[in-house]
């Protein structure tokens, strides 16, 4: 569900990142009021984590498309609203600036589409009502499942509307929004079933981090390091091994771009400033696409395709610059509550 600066026009593109950095501010100040001493390093390595798990798309079956998870309804169970959409924003950086995946115009609105709608809604207004005041493993499934189905179905609604609001693609309204809204729900529903077993994990070991279930369990008996280590080692394995087995079929969004529009190639209006963007997210994109660069001795023909090592490379390196971007948020958030 990654945006394309394709997608956007600049006046679309330049709202949603004055939106999303209204929310990052506003975020960083309930940090301050809210942040205790093992919310900095929970939120660099469930970055790393969400990083990693971001680069494993799985198919949808009789579609031909694929999907990835969202995480925004994941982290905001564990680290509440405010950090999940900070950590959640950390990850779109990283993958914009140094990856190439999602457009640097279109970062404002992926960091909104992906953050503020499971963060925000599916959240406090579908997960903890369900969850209720006697939270329990069954409340917690049913609840992590809805919830993460909704906050993906709303963050595809954004999409659509942010792209025919646009009006640079040859997108119409209907068609689009009628292709990206089922693709998504069976997106959702994987996700929820992803979401589930983190979160089954984590209330066994250490049931005080899951939102809502604070006041009614007692301290986990596993460390919170061994906690961390776990979920860094997961990181490091999926974007270091399990991504190279990632489905090459087009994600739900170009999927429903390219029904519509029925072939592969996506025509849109250009400007200079998207050529802007465009020079500067090559020049700052070392491992494009998670891929090594194509050298210069490639003709131009030769598309660039993933290799394992390369992929790899780009899951390790992606996923610890995560973890320093989102821990070093939290640290920066402590010591000015601190100050």
């Amino acid at each position: 569900m990654h945006m394309a600066d394709a997608l956007l026009s600049p006046a679309v593109g330049g709202t949603m990142w004055a939106v999303s950095a209204g929310a990052i501010i506003y975020c960083s100040r309930k940090l301050r009021q809210e942040m205790d001493g093992g919310k900095a390093p929970l939120m660099g390595v469930l970055g790393a984590f969400l990083f990693a798990a971001q680069m494993i798309n799985f198919t949808i079956p009789a579609t031909g498309s694929s999907g990835h998870l969202g995480g925004g309804l994941l982290m905001a169970v564990l680290l509440g609203p405010a950090a999940a959409f900070i950590t959640i924003a950390s990850v779109l950086v990283v993958q914009a600036l140094f990856f190439a995946d999602g457009g640097l115009l279109a970062l404002g609105c992926n960091i909104f589409n992906l953050g503020f709608f499971p963060a925000f809604i599916a959240c406090p207004f579908i997960y903890k009502p369900l969850v209720g005041s006697a939270p329990s493993k069954a409340r917690i499934t049913v609840a992590a499942m809805l919830a993460a189905i909704v906050g993906l179905q709303l963050g595809a609604f954004a999409v659509v509307l942010e792209t025919v609001a646009s009006g640079i693609s040859s997108l119409p309204f209907v068609a689009f929004a009628s292709l990206m809204q089922p693709i998504h729900l069976a997106i959702g529903v994987i996700e929820g079933l992803v979401t589930v077993p983190v979160l089954a994990f984590v209330y066994q070991a250490r049931p005080e981090i899951i939102q809502g279930v604070q006041e009614a369990r007692p301290l986990g008996k596993t460390p919170l390091r061994n906690v961390l280590a776990v979920f860094l080692a997961a990181a490091l394995l999926t974007g270091g091994f399990v991504s190279w087995f990632a489905s090459e079929k087009p994600d739900g969004l170009e999927w429903a771009m390219a029904r519509v529009t029925g072939g592969e190639e996506f025509a849109a209006a250009q400007n200079d400033l998207h050529a802007r963007f465009a020079s500067l997210q090559k020049s700052t994109a070392f491992l494009p696409e998670y891929t090594f660069k194509k050298t210069t001795q490639q003709p131009e023909n030769v598309a660039e395709t993933a290799s394992p090592p390369g992929t790899g490379l780009a899951g390790i390196v992606g996923g610890l610059l995560t973890l320093a971007l989102a821990f070093l948020s939290g640290i920066l958030t402590k010591k000015r509550r601190r100050g």
